[in-house]
């Protein structure tokens, strides 16, 4: 069975949904760098042993990050997913968990990596908005994409609506991600991605319109 951790800042919805989702592998730890995150709550009323490394409390970037690493060792992680947590990892970190680490980004990469997502597709006049589940890499919001929430901007949408609205989709499409992981229908391997056993070339989406 695949050991999961998830690592968290905020409130944790994502970590509820694949709580809910009675995934096939186990969460066994949360990790949060912020000790008053309400998703902290949610994992122990799940029975989850958590972990609460602050950030601040190290000289550098590098150091939480160490911490961070033995922490998962020592919980024998298989596979780590980042849900909201608010830190950028450094390329040490990511190296040793490539292929091993799942984030979700409020839009449809490639198109708006980083900040002020819904914004941004506001100002643009796009028609479709998402978000979209990837592995994640040195480069920012550029691993491979494995999944897409895919829903259409309406008329009378802003940013707070938007946000919402895209958050649904991540409570769907994330637990489903990681329960390919779980189940083998998505494999890392050193030649790329397999979905199903073959070469994923593009994300699967699932349309909310």
């Amino acid at each position: 069975m695949i050991k999961i951790a998830v690592l968290v800042s905020g409130s944790g919805s994502n970590l509820q949904a694949l709580i809910d989702a009675n995934l096939s592998g186990q969460i066994v730890g949360v990790i949060s760098n912020k000790p008053e995150a309400y998703a902290l709550e949610r994992a122990k009323k799940a029975g989850i042993q958590t972990a609460v490394i602050e950030h601040k409390q190290y000289p550098n970037r590098e150091a939480f990050d160490d911490v961070m690493h033995q922490q998962l060792l020592d919980w024998d992680v298989d596979l780590v997913v980042l849900a909201g947590f608010m830190r950028i990892l450094s390329a040490k970190f990511v190296k040793a968990w490539e292929g091993k680490m799942l984030n979700i980004h409020p839009s449809l990469l490639p198109n708006y990596k980083g900040m002020h997502t819904h914004q941004r597709v506001l100002n643009t006049g796009d028609v479709l908005h998402g978000c979209t589940v990837h592995y994640v890499t040195a480069e920012l919001d550029a691993g491979q994409a494995l999944a897409q929430g895919v829903l259409k901007v309406n008329l009378h949408d802003d940013v707070n609506s938007l946000a919402s609205r895209v958050h649904v989709l991540e409570h769907v499409i994330y637990p489903q991600v990681v329960e390919w992981i779980c189940t083998g229908t998505v494999q890392y391997t050193k030649q790329g991605v397999l979905y199903r056993g073959q070469a994923m070339q593009k994300p699967v989406q699932f349309c909310k319109l």
